[in-house]
């Protein structure tokens, strides 16, 4: 694979939240609104479908980058706010919600083996498409944070949930959940959040050294061995409430914006 795995292409693949570029077999997404860390709105959940549902089937790695200091600072809160306050029914954040487990979905399920290219904070959301690749990279100087419950919502957003319980543990997520503090890089190692840790200098090159010898492998056993991989993982229907994360992370929010003056919720 060459070094031009980052290299862009014309402007046509280019929207206003997120770069596309291609390498041969390598499809770099990259988030592109470093102006606001990232933050995830609806339109950047749009270009995000756009890009990874249905990749053309010559891609055998896609990697999930971020431009400037940070990968992701989460959701767009200004953004929820107004749809919250624009919308007692809830039916614009649950939408949200809706295209945010599309996403993780289009991310975990992907034939494709995803690599996500983290550096600077990772925070809610952010934490949650890094964590539905199947390889994580970051910087020594990265940090995670899980803020939902400090903010006044559940950990609801794209199954994220479910997915720390079963890569983490329960007894480990419960504390990071809950007292929404602040992990770095070496700690999310070694609790499996990330499998590997460099230098942010280094984050490309780690990239190449995963991607390269993927790219190498056939296709049809590396679609397969994907597919086993995450069948194999996933948690069982029967136990995954995912499907309500957008309708419990709108009634929360809803319940929230619309509370009458003194009301604690």
């Amino acid at each position: 694979m060459s070094e031009a795995i980052a290299a862009p292409l014309p402007p046509a693949a280019r929207t206003g939240c997120v770069a596309v570029t291609r390498d041969d077999a390598v499809l770099t997404v990259r988030l592109d609104s470093p102006g606001n860390g990232n933050a995830v709105s609806e339109a950047m959940l749009d270009e995000l479908l756009a890009a990874l549902v249905d990749p053309d089937p010559e891609v055998r790695v896609i990697v999930l980058s971020a431009a400037g200091d940070d990968f992701c600072l989460g959701g767009d809160r200004a953004e929820f706010g107004l749809l919250a306050e624009g919308d007692p029914t809830g039916r614009q954040v649950q939408r949200m919600g809706t295209k945010a487990r599309r996403v993780v979905e289009a991310l975990t399920d992907s034939p494709a083996v995803t690599i996500a290219r983290v550096q600077g904070r990772a925070i809610g959301a952010g934490l949650a498409l890094a964590l539905a690749c199947d390889l994580r990279v970051g910087a020594e100087t990265a940090t995670f944070r899980l803020p939902e419950l400090a903010l006044g919502m559940p950990t609801a957003w794209g199954g994220a949930l479910p997915r720390l319980l079963h890569e983490i543990g329960a007894a480990r997520v419960r504390e990071l959940v809950l007292t929404a503090r602040v992990f770095r890089a070496e700690e999310a190692h070694r609790l499996s959040v990330l499998q590997k840790v460099v230098p942010e200098e280094s984050l490309d090159a780690a990239v190449r050294a995963w991607a390269g010898p993927i790219v190498r492998r056939p296709a049809m056993a590396l679609r397969i061995t994907k597919a086993m991989l995450t069948s194999y993982t996933a948690p069982t229907r029967l136990a995954d409430p995912t499907g309500l994360d957008a309708e419990l992370l709108a009634a929360v929010v809803g319940a929230r914006y619309h509370a009458r003056p003194g009301e604690t919720v």
